[in-house]
């Protein structure tokens, strides 16, 4: 019995020390993990240390625009939606709008708070309202993560990426999953770069005392050297974290991701997200430019013609030389008068080379 109980104890302690290894604060310099990303390839433009599990805190309330996002396309939610506030959201801590019970908002509202306060109260009304309850709420992401291939490190405990209270685990990913589902939001809802642009709006606009948010995300603003390109995404942090940032920006046409994790300090992951979204600009795909439209050449003027669809119009190309082509097939007798100059042009110079070649002759 005695031994029963030494060995119950013993995994209780194992068990202990897991969970706080687990819950434990993981930031380091320069950071966890980073990795940038092509966001219309997915092609790797940089990575260090990709795949090392870290925590996400408020970065993760991308997932729930996704989730919100998703349900606004299928028609299932409408942007002017009014969300019930509920006592759950009303207690929530952390970054907030200050929501209360006897308030309702609208569903793009509560977005907007999402992104550019990063309330979590907001992410919980907004959770209950779309799903019923939290819990649903989370096993929705989950299966958003597991959709969009993600790996089996990642797993999400909450709508807002709080640390874990007591007998709870902390939200977590991988810097190469988070750039991945990074990709698929702005892929799938391009309209999600319009709440995460944004670096100051009113909540509560049309009342006596409405609230100024302000976005977190530094690199909007631009820093030293200008980052006019970034548009987005989102923030996180709390202390066992670190400071976390996932970015987007857009420069000629190309669009890269970059996520970062775990920073010790504030200053280096805002420099080092900086400096790799600079740098994956540099080496992303530019998207294909949109080709001239073809010109068609004009109808005939036979009977009946001016019904008719031309050859022309019916066929016409996308392609910059193909609707050269059929410009030049428009005007033909300007293209023989053209041809004519030409071979004119090419006579004369050969009558020119021709006198030269005879002096030198007559000169020796």
């Amino acid at each position: 019995m005695k031994k029963r109980i030494t060995i119950l104890s013993f995994l209780a302690v194992v068990a202990g020390l897991a969970f706080q290894a687990a819950a434990a604060p993981i930031s380091r310099n320069p950071y966890v993990g980073a990795i940038a990303v092509d966001a219309r390839t997915g092609a790797v433009l940089f990575e260090d240390n990709a795949d090392r599990p870290a925590y996400p805190a408020s970065m993760l309330k991308l997932v729930d625009m996704f989730l919100l996002l998703d349900r606004v396309q299928q028609g299932s939610l409408r942007l002017d939606d009014m969300v019930r506030v509920t006592k759950e959201a009303a207690d929530m801590g952390g970054s907030q709008v200050w929501l209360d019970v006897r308030e309702s908002f609208s569903v793009e509202d509560l977005m907007y708070a999402l992104m550019i306060q990063s309330a979590n109260d907001a992410a919980v009304a907004l959770a209950i309202h779309a799903a019923g309850t939290r819990e649903a709420w989370v096993e929705q992401m989950n299966a958003k993560a597991r959709e969009l291939g993600l790996s089996r490190v990642t797993h999400f405990q909450s709508p807002h990426g709080l640390p874990p209270g007591k007998g709870q685990r902390p939200d977590i990913t991988t810097p190469r999953d988070f750039a991945k589902l990074c990709q698929a939001l702005l892929a799938a809802h391009p309209e999600v770069l319009k709440y995460t642009s944004e670096t100051f709006r009113l909540f509560r606009a049309n009342t006596p005392n409405p609230m100024e948010m302000r976005n977190h995300n530094p690199l909007l603003r631009g820093l030293a050297g200008g980052m006019a390109e970034c548009d987005g995404l989102k923030t996180g942090y709390f202390r066992d974290a670190g400071y976390s940032i996932a970015l987007t920006g857009e420069r000629d046409g190309a669009r890269a991701i970059v996520v970062i994790m775990g920073c010790e300090d504030k200053k280096v992951r805002n420099a080092k997200g900086a400096e790799l979204l600079r740098l994956a600009l540099s080496k992303a795909s530019r998207a294909p430019v949109a080709p001239a439209p073809a010109v068609a050449a004009p109808a005939p003027e036979a009977e009946g013609a001016a019904d008719a669809p031309t050859d022309d119009a019916e066929e016409a190309d996308d392609g910059a030389e193909d609707a050269e082509e059929e410009a030049a097939a428009a005007e033909p007798h300007g293209h023989a008068w053209r041809t004519i100059g030409l071979v004119a042009l090419v006579l004369f110079l050969g009558a020119v080379a021709g006198m030269v070649v005879q002096r030198r002759l007559l000169l020796k």
